[in-house]
């Protein structure tokens, strides 16, 4: 008989044999300020998966969270993978229709819903034919259950044998594009990830402390805040609540995190933050992180700076589900990708998928141990990304001649000017370095004769005025090339992102 393979066993269950059990594992920031200690999330976990079979959930039935980053988001997850369900854990910042939508998709017959959330989800579940558990954590309203009387008097179970290549969890996508799609994931996906980015890069060891603004609903958070300090015994720092800059700041000198992982946005107003304020940097912060979207070359300085930490900047994506290409700590070059993770491997092809050659731009495509299984229910859309042991990432790079990686865009958010490619963050970059520009984002825009050209929208720092700006169309033309300087620009209160901090420039076209 095989070795069980279900990644519960070697994230959770390992740790009391290694001696770890007292260790806490997660400690709340904000609400009732809870721990939860490796041997209360083994023995939680199982009497969840517990419940789950007592009241007939079956293996591969979807279990949906709408959990906001608190203790019982690892129990359920755990929970759910120890009982062979599939957890599946759904952004906390969407709308009820796309609510709706998404646990119409999935066909998910058990929700869990955090008592803060219950307003937004309740008219998503309206007409769900699908749903025959309902669990609030909190308070119940009437026609739920609260999750303490569904695992009232549970037995605890033993973790059901998996296969490395079975089912484990899916995640939605941050849905940049569009509509969510259903990303399935297998149990050692996990796993080579942590044995990835997390050994690898991040080099993360056991006795540090994660925190990550980046919440545990998407892949990135979940690789910062689950998959990496489970793999080594580390402590994560939770933060139910919306992460502003300030909050940052004090879980930063309260807790003494000695990781920290973030998105662009969030790095870029911590330094606006910082540089308007009286603050110290800390010297218990060893490493940060960055994902979502290319971190700008300025932005990664100013933070060195301040904070005496590196940025690890990186790319990865919901289908790969954790970082695959990345700058390393002592080789960072601010304003690229760096080179491929150990285990990864990358390369770039024209529309013709021919390669192409360094300084060139080519969409990049990836392949790796933790390459998703398919998307749920869109075989066309599968079929087009995952090309074999290959995955289409619609990310244009560029390749330097040192063998780094510079980010140009999304495949659908590049357009000629002039009849040559423009990169918008690239004008993005240039424009943030504006003393007066706090975020920038560029898209096509039609002229009077029909041609493309950049169109900007600028969100200014507090206290900066339009006057400031100005001269912001020779400023662009200085640095970076006559044709590339936006023909437009519009100031704005704030920029469309997805929770992973990705400007949806789909939305800004419409608008335009």
């Amino acid at each position: 008989m095989s070795e069980n393979q279900n990644a519960a066993l070697w994230f959770v269950d390992r740790h009391l044999r290694e001696g770890r059990g007292d260790k806490v594992a997660f400690h709340e920031a904000d609400g009732q300020q809870r721990t939860l200690t490796y041997r209360a999330l083994a023995e939680e976990s199982a009497r969840f998966a517990g419940a789950l079979a007592r009241h007939d959930v079956r293996r591969e039935e979807r279990v949906a969270m709408v959990v906001l980053d608190q203790i019982e988001f690892p129990i359920l997850f755990w929970g759910a993978i120890k009982a062979g369900a599939i957890p599946v854990p759904i952004n906390t910042l969407l709308s009820a229709p796309v609510y709706a939508a998404t646990l119409n998709d999935s066909r998910a017959t058990v929700l869990i819903v955090s008592a803060e959330m219950w307003a937004t989800v309740a008219p998503a579940i309206q007409g769900n034919t699908n749903l025959r558990q309902v669990i609030v954590i909190g308070d119940a309203p009437d026609g739920t259950t609260s999750l303490e009387a569904f695992m009232d008097g549970a037995t605890p179970v033993e973790t059901v044998t998996s296969d490395s290549d079975e089912a484990a969890f899916w995640l939605y996508s941050s849905g940049s594009t569009g509509l969510p799609k259903g990303v399935r994931h297998v149990q050692s996906s996990l796993r080579a990830t942590a044995d990835t980015f997390g050994a690898q890069v991040l080099g993360i060891r056991e006795e540090d402390v994660m925190f990550s603004v980046a919440k545990l609903f998407f892949a990135y958070g979940l690789g910062n805040g689950l998959t990496f300090p489970l793999s080594v015994g580390a402590t994560t720092i939770l933060l139910g609540g919306r992460p502003t800059p300030d909050v940052a700041f004090q879980i930063i000198a309260a807790h003494k995190p000695t990781l920290f992982c973030g998105v662009p946005t969030f790095f870029a107003a911590m330094n606006a933050r910082f540089e308007a304020g009286d603050l110290q940097s800390e010297p218990n912060l060893r490493l940060c992180t960055s994902a979502g979207e290319a971190l700008p070359r300025e932005v990664g300085e100013a933070w060195e700076k301040h904070m005496g930490a590196q940025i690890v900047d990186g790319v990865g994506s919901t289908e790969m589900l954790h970082i695959f290409l990345s700058n390393r700590p002592g080789d960072i070059v601010y304003g690229t990708s760096g080179t491929a993770v150990p285990g990864y491997d990358v390369r770039l092809v024209d529309e013709a998928d021919h390669e192409v050659g360094d300084g060139e731009v080519g969409e990049l495509l990836v392949r790796g141990p933790s390459s998703a299984e398919s998307y749920w229910n869109r075989r066309e859309k599968s079929r087009a990304t995952f090309e074999g042991q290959w995955t289409r990432t619609g990310d244009k790079y560029e390749r330097t001649a040192e063998g780094r990686y510079i980010y140009c865009g999304r495949t659908d958010d590049m357009f000629k000017v002039s009849g040559i490619w423009v990169s918008p963050f690239e004008i993005e970059q240039t424009l943030i370095e504006h003393p007066a520009i706090l975020e920038a984002a560029i898209v096509a825009h039609a002229d009077e004769q029909g041609l493309d050209k950049p169109r900007a929208f600028v969100v200014l720092k507090d206290g900066q005025s339009v006057d400031a700006i100005g001269d912001l169309k020779d400023f662009v033309q200085d640095r970076i090339g006559k044709w590339k300087y936006p023909r437009w620009v519009e100031v704005v209160d704030d920029l469309p992102k997805t929770a992973t901090g990705k400007i949806q420039r789909f939305k800004l076209r419409e608008t335009a």
